[in-house]
């Protein structure tokens, strides 16, 4: 696994973040992951206006860093009454696979504990995406039964799976 530096994003990051997260979703370079959503969607990811919103208030947008070099990302929200949303995971295509989303995961996890005071969390993925829900569940998260569609109009229509996890403070276990 890939040691590295995670820290919440700033302003000046996200000129260097953003075609991160585009390779990483998006385009023909996404095909050398396998997270992306390239066979199923085409348009852009996101937009720099888009993540400067995920950065403070209820919100934060964290980044892994080796050196200077962005190589992934995660966005943890809170969404009231203990429930944080984890989303816009993901890890440079062409590092994927080296611990670097697992140890993403795990702050944002912390981040939701310790910054909004979430005792669950929750996140959405395109139901065609098995590999990726597997992965996730892999990781503690399970289909809470709940489906909802994709954000954007699509066509053919997307639906997004609904995964949740509790969250517990493991300096409190046994």
């Amino acid at each position: 696994m890939t040691k590295i530096e995670i820290r919440p994003a700033t302003l000046a990051d996200l000129p260097r973040l953003h075609p991160v997260v585009e390779r990483a979703y998006r385009g023909d370079s996404a095909r050398q992951g396998w997270t992306h959503e390239a066979d199923l969607l085409s348009d852009t990811r996101t937009d720099l206006a888009t993540l400067a919103t995920l950065i403070d208030g209820d919100s934060r947008l964290l980044i892994a860093l080796d050196g200077n070099t962005i190589l992934g990302c995660v966005n943890i929200a809170d969404r009231s009454y203990g429930l944080a949303y984890l989303g816009l995971l993901c890890v440079d295509p062409t590092i994927q696979a080296r611990g670097i989303g697992k140890q993403l995961i795990a702050a944002a996890e912390a981040t939701a504990r310790e910054t909004f005071a979430a005792d669950r969390i929750e996140m959405t993925v395109i139901d065609r995406r098995a590999e990726l829900i597997a992965w996730y569940e892999r990781h503690g998260y399970a289909r809470s039964g709940e489906t909802r569609p994709f954000p954007v109009p699509v066509d053919p229509p997307l639906t997004m799976v609904v995964l949740a996890k509790p969250l517990f403070d493991q300096r409190q276990l046994p």
